[in-house]
């Protein structure tokens, strides 16, 4: 269907991919794998033609469409959400628009000369339209855009007034709404909660397209592909199966290549030997000479290579009292809108709280109240004795400084740490070696994450507070910060749309929902894991089922 053909493609002296083959199947689900910088987004602008490789061919065959998400909104305004997301639905989109300035033009009496040429391209697009389905687009596009989170409000709403995040869920609608045959998306559960992705989740599952996805969503990966492709130094590997079973297979696979690696060379070492004892030996000269040319013939094998993030030891943080944050009476609304009313909430000496709750329900309203950055209309908010609270916001990416480097930053907020322990910091955080010496203003958002997160923890508070802390962080990170924290022992307080997180640390749920469908609307209190709390409720989020 689409495929790449023993394609290399090099920036500057850097090769990104070499000699690369790969084929995507019709309805086929596969997951693009590979750490930063090894050329995912490469491999998609190939697919799409948007690059060219230096070598080899890409093969797309023009009757094949293909929906390409991108982690790049662009400019939105001027229309509709619902009819910004059908104008961009490929060509069901182009049909829509091309209809409606078609019917403007036949009711114009000033175009009555162009009527019947008018008339005769009405009938074409009409077929095609109603070929491909577009008397349910409008229909179609709102039940996407409401899977993907938006209210009525919004989706007739101006798309102009979106902030970045809900603009790129506006992006993924076009992908979805156009049913591509071939989607290409580039990390689509990035800004999503948790109720949208489980949403995007069966979407994709039931969705005839093939998809070729990066994602760092684990369970999400687990559930929607059924092979994975990992870029590795260049080249294009495949696994026949889901996430787990990569990251299993690609273990099995690294202690073969690493024995295999070992036997060679302790044979060559033994030839080697052989040959510096005899080399001089005239008796021996034919054997020294069959085993010069044998090493030459030999294949050397490359040592494994292996990404390996280690979690970071950090200090004990100092003890608080029993008594974490206590919630007293507390309201607190937006206009017409009650997110609490006379709430009552206590946090213990560690206890790990995760909250939860669909869309509006106030999650991190609850988080700023408790952090102080607003306070309650009315009630009591009290945090405990000798508490030292680290709150970490998407907001909190502005404390950065863009003219530092990583290094600069980390040895400014700590002067008198020793640089061993500051480099070991940043290499737990996925900053080795030379990577310490970037400048911050060229930072990703999950590097800007990475790094406000190692800030924290280097001098660690004993009461964390987490809105969204694992954001744009990729799988191996996500995996060493669960790791990281799991052993934390202070307090904390999260909200989380990552699965492996909420399953790695959440002892305790807040669901302020109220435990979804058929339950009492009040906030659910459940002092016990995420994972026995799914079990009760049936469900992964509030009011999104099995």
């Amino acid at each position: 269907m689409i495929a790449l053909s023993n394609v290399a493609k090099h920036y500057g002296r850097r090769a990104l991919l070499v000699d690369a083959s790969f084929q995507l199947n019709p309805g086929e689900k596969v997951g693009l794998v590979g750490p930063n910088g090894s050329g995912k987004t490469t491999l998609f602008r190939l697919l799409v033609g948007e690059e060219k490789p230096d070598d080899g061919e890409v093969l797309a065959p023009k009757r094949v469409s293909v929906g390409y998400f991108r982690q790049d909104a662009g400019e939105m305004s001027g229309r509709r959400v619902l009819d910004e997301a059908i104008a961009g639905a490929g060509r069901l989109g182009e049909l829509h628009i091309e209809l409606a300035e078609l019917e403007r033009a036949m009711s114009d009496p000033e175009r009555m000369d162009e009527l019947d040429a008018t008339l005769a391209r009405f009938g074409e697009v009409q077929g095609e339209y109603g070929q491909l389905g577009g008397y349910d687009l409008e229909a179609r596009a709102r039940e996407i855009l409401h899977g993907l989170g938006f209210e009525d409000a919004q989706i007739d709403g101006d798309v102009g007034a979106l902030s970045g995040g809900w603009r790129m869920r506006v992006s993924i609608a076009k992908v979805l709404l156009g049913k591509p045959d071939v989607m290409l998306l580039d990390e689509p559960t990035n800004h999503l909660d948790i109720e949208s992705i489980l949403w995007l989740e069966e979407f994709l599952k039931a969705s005839e397209s093939a998809v070729l996805m990066t994602c760092h969503d684990r369970d999400f990966m687990n559930r929607v592909v059924s092979r994975i492709v990992e870029i590795d130094e260049g080249e294009l590997v495949s696994y026949g199966g889901n996430y787990d079973f990569y990251d299993r297979e690609r273990e099995v696979r690294a202690r073969e290549q690493a024995a295999a690696y070992t036997r060679q060379q302790a044979m060559l070492k033994k030839e080697e030997r052989f040959i510096e004892r005899f080399e001089r030996h005239v008796a021996k000269a034919a054997q020294v000479q069959s085993r010069i040319k044998k090493l030459d013939k030999i294949e050397k094998l490359e040592p494994p290579r292996k990404r390996e993030v280690v979690a970071f030891e950090f200090r004990t943080p100092p003890r608080s009292g029993n008594d974490v944050v206590t919630l007293a009476g507390v309201s607190k609304r937006y206009g017409e809108r009650v997110l609490y009313e006379r709430f009552d909430f206590e946090v213990k000496r560690g206890e790990r709280w995760c909250v939860m709750g669909q869309n509006g329900t106030g999650k991190t309203t609850l988080l700023k109240l408790v952090a102080g950055v607003i306070e309650a209309d009315s009630g009591v908010v009290k945090l405990g004795a000798s508490l030292k609270l680290g709150y970490f916001a998407q907001s909190a990416l502005e404390i950065l400084d863009p003219t530092l480097t990583v290094y600069e930053q980390i040895d400014r907020a700590f002067p008198t740490a020793t640089t061993p322990s500051k480099r070991s910091l940043l290499g737990a955080f996925d900053f080795p070696g030379d990577e310490i010496d970037k400048r911050i203003g060229v930072l990703s958002g999950g590097e800007r994450s990475r790094l406000v997160l190692a800030q924290m923890l280097f001098d660690p508070p004993n009461f964390l507070v987490l809105d969204e802390p694992t954001n744009h962080l990729d799988l191996v990170t996500k995996q060493m910060l669960v790791k990281t924290l799991s052993s934390f022992e202070g307090t904390m307080l999260f909200v989380s749309h990552d699965r492996t997180f909420l399953k790695g640390l959440a002892t305790k749920v807040l669901d302020l929902s109220g435990g979804g469908e058929g339950r009492a609307k009040e906030p659910l209190v459940f002092h016990s894991d995420y994972e026995k709390w799914v079990e009760m409720t049936g469900h992964e989020a509030p009011g999104v089922h099995h």
